[in-house]
């Protein structure tokens, strides 16, 4: 559905105003003025914090308005307003950052933020704490190394996610140009953002313009696109509105198979919302990939619900209407019909950690960073010594979807050296991390997502100590499953396709996902409601065991909670929903 207020564009027609009530947030966006709204007076403003409606427009300009909600019953109790602060989330296209890049953010994250850098599961910063009259000159500084924030967040394409590994056969050099075009087609022409933020220029007139793509009111909801490369999903291509998987053969890009609809958000109680696997749909040449996505999230722009965001995914359009009526439409935008998608093959996904040779000039040495929180800590100087090599190597900074980074263009002298560096700080080698560590993640949830029912990234640690010690016990050490945490069903860490997902449903209590697999290809399933934290590893305890007694040779877990059947597992483990 649309409120009318889209202006066309080559792709198709515009859609004739229908009469249908539109969302709170539509209002906001169709009346911001192309996403200025009151942001630049609000700003200039003594108040700590912005207004409902700037805030739903500064999501665009890469930021969310949060508070610390370990500090709201004390400060409430003290007559006190919130502690108010911004976390502003940079578009990095692919995870690439040249050194001067990621060392601007190390100086801002101490300079105005509560100093740390958090790697998102999408590839990019984020930066918390930072006050109100401290976003203008970070986003400046920012844009002083050719960073923007437009497009971190809000109603429109994402960062776009592509497989940040240096290659021996030069595949990631053939990509990054069609990812990058993809990034100039796809974001935000306002220049808001460099109006209020950077230049201070003048808006243009009334009639002018700015968005001939996007329109007055932008998409119904945010829109995710990856690109994978066919063998190695370690972008969790099927969890995007918009995946690409990149065909090869012998080393040149030969198409891109494009998959459609997927995306991990849902309503706990809300069983109408649910995560979806994106559905491959074609085979395409690489110079046809920037022309077919803008016809793809043009008709998420004319037809996703723009009247209750709960279902203005592009998945529910699609579920909604059918495959066979999308592509219809895709069909009739482009003026042609595309080949029919081809089986797809996924080798076990890498998580790109420890030394790689690849030659070049492109050998990379991959850190694990737990839950992306790039800290000193009493045990470790993270934080510290990547800022220390980062200044004295100079090497491209690469961020992976599982939160960890990559350090590369290293000679094996500065391996050496760099490798004596990390273990003089406390920073454990990839060979030395559990796999059950190695393959986990969490979302940030308390105490600053404002949607976070119960912890995630401050509980997760301590849940996989436990987990460790049984799957020692159990002489399963080197097994490798995929375990994730989220503070809500909203899914931010992708639960509902690792082996193992815990959900949090209220303080302390978590649902149990189980039966994904490993290379991120196929949904788990909710095997127990509400258990308490306490309790998650105990449950895995029992799991496990079955695992290791009755699993057929080179099954992996999620294969096997699968196969068995969860009414099976829940009687042998005496568990009941």
């Amino acid at each position: 559905m649309t409120d009318g207020s889209q202006d066309g564009n080559a792709l198709g027609p515009a859609v004739g105003t229908l009469l249908t009530k539109v969302s709170k947030v539509e209002v906001i966006k169709r009346e911001g003025n192309q996403l200025r709204g009151q942001i630049a007076a609000e700003l200039a403003s003594d108040a700590t914090h912005f207004t409902e409606d700037s805030v739903q427009l500064l999501k665009f300009h890469g930021m969310y308005q949060q508070d610390d909600r370990d500090e709201r019953a004390v400060r409430k109790q003290a007559g006190l307003e919130r502690a108010y602060s911004m976390m502003i989330r940079a578009r990095i296209p692919g995870g690439i950052l040249s050194a001067d890049q990621y060392l601007a953010f190390d100086r801002l994250a101490d300079d105005y933020g509560n100093g740390t850098m958090r790697i998102t599961t999408r590839q990019t910063f984020q930066l918390h704490g930072i006050l109100k009259g401290d976003i203008q000159q970070t986003l400046r500084t920012l844009n002083h190394v050719l960073v923007t924030t437009l497009g971190g967040c809000g109603d429109q394409v994402r960062n776009i996610l592509m497989c940040p590994a240096p290659r021996a056969d030069g595949l990631h050099d053939q990509l990054r140009p069609y990812l990058m075009a993809l990034v100039d087609a796809l974001s935000a022409k306002s220049r808001a953002y460099h109006e209020i933020w950077l230049d201070g220029e003048r808006a243009p007139s009334p009639d002018e313009q700015e968005e001939p793509f996007y329109g007055a009111t932008y998409l119904p909801r945010k829109f995710k696109l990856a690109l994978a490369i066919e063998g190695d999903n370690c972008v969790d291509v099927y969890a995007n509105d918009l995946g690409m998987v990149a065909h090869h053969q012998n080393g040149q890009l030969t198409g891109f198979t494009l998959m459609v609809g997927g995306g991990m958000g849902r309503t706990a109680g809300k069983e109408d919302t649910y995560p979806r696997l994106a559905t491959p749909i074609a085979r395409i040449e690489p110079a046809e990939l920037v022309e077919v996505a803008l016809a793809i999230v043009g008709i998420q722009r004319d037809y996703g619900n723009r009247s209750e965001r709960r279902y203005s995914r592009f998945k529910y359009l699609l579920d909604e209407r059918g495959i066979d009526w999308f592509c219809k439409e895709l069909y009739g935008r482009l003026g042609r019909v595309l080949a029919p998608a081809g089986p797809l093959s996924w080798a076990e996904t890498s998580d790109h950690l420890g030394w790689h040779r690849v030659g070049g000039g492109q050998d990379y040495l991959g850190i694990h960073v737990q839950n992306g929180r790039v800290q000193d800590t009493a045990g470790t100087r993270l934080k510290s010594v990547l800022r220390e090599l980062v200044s004295t190597w100079r090497p491209t900074v690469r961020m992976t979807c599982d939160q960890n980074i990559l350090l590369s263009g290293l000679s094996e002298t500065a391996y050496d050296q760099i490798s004596r560096a990390l273990a003089q700080s406390g920073i454990r080698r990839a060979e030395e991390i559990s796999t059950t560590v190695r393959h986990a993640m969490a979302c940030v949830a308390l105490p600053t997502c404002g949607l976070a029912l119960a912890e995630s990234e401050r509980a997760l640690p301590a849940v996989l100590a436990e987990v460790e010690q049984i799957v020692d016990r159990l002489g399963l050490s080197q097994e490798v499953f995929s375990i994730r945490m989220t503070g809500c069903a909203n899914g931010c860490a992708r639960p509902y396709i690792g082996d193992v997902g815990f959900v949090g449903r209220s303080p302390g209590l978590y649902d149990i996902f189980l039966g994904g697999d490993f290379t991120g290809s196929r949904l788990n399933a909710r095997y127990e409601e509400l258990v308490p934290i306490g309790k998650l590893a105990t449950r895995l305890y029992g799991l496990l065991s079955v695992f290791k007694r009755e699993r057929e040779a080179g099954e992996g877990f999620g294969d096997f909670c699968r196969r068995v059947g969860f009414e099976y597992l829940r009687q042998v483990t005496g568990e009941r929903m």
